[in-house]
């Protein structure tokens, strides 16, 4: 059977290669693989000239990293899975003779190949380095088989899960998402200084990816030989993860040919954007129709391009005032944070007419309360997540990180909190669709002003206990910086989860004064 499914997998290969016009695409793709591996193995090999430590380290973050793509790249990519046990149907083969067979024509395929590359030099490594072969030859088997467990288990996920809605706005967020996460580390380790050895800080995240199912497998030789804290836990987050992946790679097999899922028509779907990727529900509706107006409506782009704007601007007079740089830096991640919570206050208002929708399908208050703060979200965390760790490069002290995202927590979710209320309560006239985002209607009345003020400062006064302890933090003691980021965090969620709930009931009160605000202006 073994035998079968492998030269079945390289048919496969051999049939995409003679497909007409893929030959020169996949040789030049392989040959850039090739490449890479090439300089990567360099790289891995050239380690041992360092100290043991610095190897040790850069191995362990490497192979995380290897991880973290295996189990990404498949849904990224959006291709149909060569391996998918429902193509093996027809042979009349149970689930479980599958299972191994399978797992081990993923072995057949350039990444793979490149991947046990790497892995053969990472253990050469850890061997030079005073790693015995066992260990070192053990744990580059168990890696291999987490990355291609992880891989066979998100080709799964994409296959069955996303099918039918794999659009180039689902890709979108998978790109955000790795935006948000890659930025903030290339910006923590341009701030790191070696010097020979591994910096505190770096030791500190190391010791902690070491533990987790990411990490666990790339750390375990370096946990173990060189007395890593938990190393014992190491080895055996490694082992159950292993398992574990195993384990869910068994079931999906198992599930995939014992379930029968109505077929998807693509033409169905593929024009339908954002509402092909929401779930099919009320919120989901909204958040979608929302999503489309908040990146396709220059009066919602207007009010985005100026936050950051907002944020930066302070740090010129500052600087001239002699204000020095790295107390400046501490100032745009508030400032922004304040804005991006606050800029949802009159959303309601940019519908116009088209909230009638809204309420003469009977959507919940709750369902319109969440909808609508999908598009911020989306715009505000990955915004934040790369300011905050800029702002602490600048400031140069990554202690304070955990006050960061404390203030920056308070002043988001809170000012989302209130604005979900005051969008019901308060909305107020603004341009119409159309109209320039810098034409503003006129008012006969305060209650725009108030809204806007009243939404600001009370999430001033929600955060204010998150800014005091992020400023005692600052120039007091560096450890209640912790208490900061708990601080804001429960402070910002709290009151985001009451926000919202109030909002949702006055929208279910208010929700026909709301359509004959919008169908008078």
């Amino acid at each position: 059977m073994v035998a079968q499914i492998l030269r079945l997998r390289l048919e496969l290969l051999w049939g995409a290669l003679r497909a007409p016009g893929a030959l020169v695409p996949r040789l030049a793709g392989s040959l850039v693989v090739i490449a890479a591996v090439v300089l990567a193995c360099a790289g891995i090999l050239g380690l041992v000239a360092d100290e043991p430590d610095v190897a040790a380290a850069l191995l362990t973050l490497t192979g995380t990293a290897l991880v973290l793509g295996f189990a990404l790249s498949p849904v990224m990519s959006g291709a149909e899975d060569p391996l998918d046990p429902r193509r093996f149907a027809v042979l009349g083969l149970e689930a479980r003779q599958l299972i191994g067979p399978l797992a081990l024509a993923s072995l057949v395929s350039v990444p793979t190949l490149a991947l046990i590359a790497v892995d053969v030099c990472a253990a050469v490594t850890w061997t030079r380095i005073g790693v015995p072969p066992a260990l070192a030859i053990a744990a580059a088997i168990v890696h291999v088989a987490t990355c291609l467990g992880l891989a066979r288990l998100s080709a799964a996920f994409g296959t069955h899960v996303l099918r039918g809605r794999r659009t180039r706005e689902l890709t979108s967020l998978f790109v955000l998402g790795i935006i948000v996460v890659v930025l903030p580390v290339v910006v923590f380790f341009s701030s790191l200084e070696w010097g020979g050895h591994v910096p505190s800080r770096l030791q500190a995240v190391i010791d902690g990816l070491a533990v987790t199912p990411l990490g666990a497998a790339a750390g375990m030789p370096g946990a173990v030989v060189f007395a890593w804290p938990r190393a014992g836990v190491v080895v055996a987050v490694a082992l159950l993860t292993l398992a574990a992946v195993g384990a869910a790679w068994a079931w999906s097999v198992q599930r995939a040919m014992t379930t029968i899922e109505p077929p998807v028509d693509d033409r169905d779907r593929g024009g339908l954007g954002w509402f092909a990727v929401t779930p099919a529900t009320p919120a989901g509706a909204i958040a979608a129709r929302s999503i489309v107006y908040w990146f396709g409506d220059a009066r919602y782009l207007m009010n985005l391009a100026i936050i950051p704007v907002v944020g930066l601007l302070p740090v010129v007079p500052l600087l001239v005032a002699g204000v020095p740089g790295t107390i400046a830096a501490l100032v745009p991640v508030p400032i922004m944070a304040l804005f991006l919570g606050w800029v949802a206050h009159n959303d309601v208002a940019y519908d116009s007419s088209a909230v009638w929708m809204h309420v003469t399908a009977g959507v919940s208050g709750l369902a319109d309360r969440v909808g609508r703060l999908v598009p911020v979200l989306l715009v505000g965390i990955p915004t934040l997540a790369v300011a905050i760790p800029v702002a602490a490069s600048f400031h140069g002290r990554w202690a304070l990180v955990p006050a960061f995202l404390g203030v920056a927590a308070a002043l988001f979710l809170g000012g989302l909190g209130l604005s979900s209320v005051a969008s019901v309560v308060a909305p107020y006239a603004v341009s119409r669709p159309g109209d320039s985002p810098f034409r503003q209607p006129q008012r006969t009345g305060s209650g725009g002003v108030i809204a806007q003020a009243a939404v600001m400062f009370g999430t001033l006064v929600i955060a204010a206990p998150t800014l005091w302890l992020a400023w005692r933090a600052l120039t007091e003691d560096v450890r209640l910086a912790t208490a900061a980021q708990w601080a804001g965090l429960g402070t910002g969620v709290g009151v985001l989860l009451l926000g919202v709930a109030a909002g949702a009931v006055l929208w279910d009160r208010r929700s026909y004064r709301v359509m004959e605000f919008a169908a008078a202006t």
